[in-house]
Formats: C-alpha cells, sequence, structure tokens
C-alpha cells in the first residue's frame, strides 16, 4: 500500500529536546483554521537541536536559527499564503488594519507602534526530567536549553 503526499504540503519541524512540541501544534492549528482544505497535508516533524523550521512542498519558509527568532503567526500565515494561495486575503493577518480614529467608515491605514501585536504562545518551560538518555548530546538540556542553541 503507497500513500501518495497531497500538495501542498506544510511541514513544521521542532526541537523535541526543547520542549517545543506546544508551539509547533499551535501553529499547525492556526494553519488549518486559516487554510482548511487549500492546505493537502500538513507535519509535524519531530527534530533536535533547536531547530524550529517551517516548510512548503519541502522549500524552507522561515527557519529559526536563521532570523535568531521564532516566527510570528501572522508573518507564518503570510508566508505560507504566498506559496499555496496568493489571491487569498488574511483579514487581520494581513498587513493593513482598520482604524477606529479615522473620520471615514472603513478607513483603512498602515499599523502603528501602538496597534495591538497578534497573541503570542508563550515559551514552555523546559523539563530536565525525563530526558531521553540513549539519544545523543543534543538532548541533555539545562532549564535554558544551551545545549541546543
Amino acid at each position: 500500500m503507497t500513500i501518495e503526499t497531497r500538495h501542498p504540503r506544510i511541514e513544521i519541524e521542532f526541537c523535541t529536546g526543547c520542549k517545543w512540541h506546544l508551539r509547533a501544534g499551535w501553529m499547525a492549528q492556526e494553519l488549518l483554521l486559516t487554510f482548511g482544505n487549500t492546505i493537502g497535508e500538513l507535519a509535524l516533524i519531530p527534530g533536535k537541536s533547536a531547530t524550529f523550521i517551517v516548510r512548503v512542498n519541502g522549500d524552507v519558509v522561515f527557519d529559526r536559527k536563521d532570523h535568531g527568532r521564532f516566527p510570528e503567526m501572522k508573518e507564518v500565515k503570510q508566508l505560507v499564503r504566498t506559496v499555496i494561495a496568493p489571491e487569498m486575503g488574511l483579514g487581520h493577518s494581513d498587513t493593513a488594519v482598520k482604524s477606529a480614529s479615522t473620520s471615514g467608515a472603513g478607513s483603512v491605514t498602515e499599523p502603528t507602534e501602538t496597534a495591538p501585536k497578534p497573541a503570542q504562545v508563550p515559551d514552555v518551560a523546559v523539563n530536565t526530567e525525563n530526558v531521553d538518555d540513549d539519544d545523543d548530546d543534543s538532548t541533555k538540556h539545562d532549564t535554558e536549553c544551551k545545549t541546543c542553541l
């Protein structure tokens, strides 16, 4: 029995030693809610070495190590949209936001520094107990995961 890959395929590879399971799962959920059946397949891929990479059809669209930070959800939605559905609007995740202080109804302005930021997933505390000792040294983590970083 052969299972064919459905396209577009989105992959989120994350470091299990760093305990980034919830962040990856939350991001996958948000992408499914936003893109629905436009996505052919969405995969969560356990990784090592402080990895957090988002790929679309095998091409990296965001790598935490290249940027030195985690991606904003808005940013990931825009990067994914560019590849799988460039004509699709993202509502509040698009660049422009409606301003309540403008005189014209429905006016659109660029976001300012006081504009609310999208909800952030809090960093998850690293549990140093129950670390799998049969793996290489990249899974031996202290509380700040200095081994991976």
